[in-house]
């Protein structure tokens, strides 16, 4: 059967090219903050310097592509301006200070590895929210220490932490 051959390397063609294509996914979902224009502007700076690669991971699409908001990798690592206050933060949390800026990470996380980390800089407005995947753990370091020169040149600062 001299036609065969032919047929099984169009198959393993098209079944690489499906693999391809599958290991490529779509755009990141990201939510979109309702802001009023003051806070909208500052998240556009913000988002606008944002850099090509986080915790080594590189940018990938997001969707809506005009939020104020960046994601890197596969699974990826989030980073949205303009979220609201996190879950469990309140008067007397506990911050992290990378670079002069204040992080909030929920006490529950810090014990428990297999969480994703949800970062955010609660002491600034409008906040920044960072979605780090537990498989990116013990990068969380480096991604505030990245962020916290654009959170201090485009937020505002709106309190301190309890070191």
């Amino acid at each position: 059967m001299p036609g065969r051959p032919h047929l099984t390397v169009r198959l393993a063609g098209l079944l690489a090219g499906l693999l391809l294509l599958s290991a490529c996914g779509g755009a990141v979902e990201v939510d979109v903050p309702d802001l009023d224009a003051e806070d909208s502007a500052a998240c556009d700076a913000f988002a606008d310097e944002l850099p090509d690669t986080l915790a080594d991971e590189s940018r990938v699409d997001i969707e809506p592509s005009d939020a104020p908001a960046a994601a890197y990798g596969d699974p990826p690592v989030v980073v949205t301006c303009g979220v609201g206050e996190p879950a469990g933060f309140g008067l007397g949390a506990q911050c992290e200070v990378v670079n002069d800026v204040p992080w909030y990470i929920p006490p529950e996380q810090y014990d428990d590895l297999s969480l994703d980390l949800v970062i955010t800089s609660a002491w600034h407005e409008p906040r920044v929210q960072v979605e780090l995947p537990a498989e990116l753990r013990g990068n969380e370091g480096g991604v505030m220490a990245v962020l916290s020169p654009l959170v201090q040149e485009h937020l505002r600062e709106a309190g301190d932490c309890d070191l």
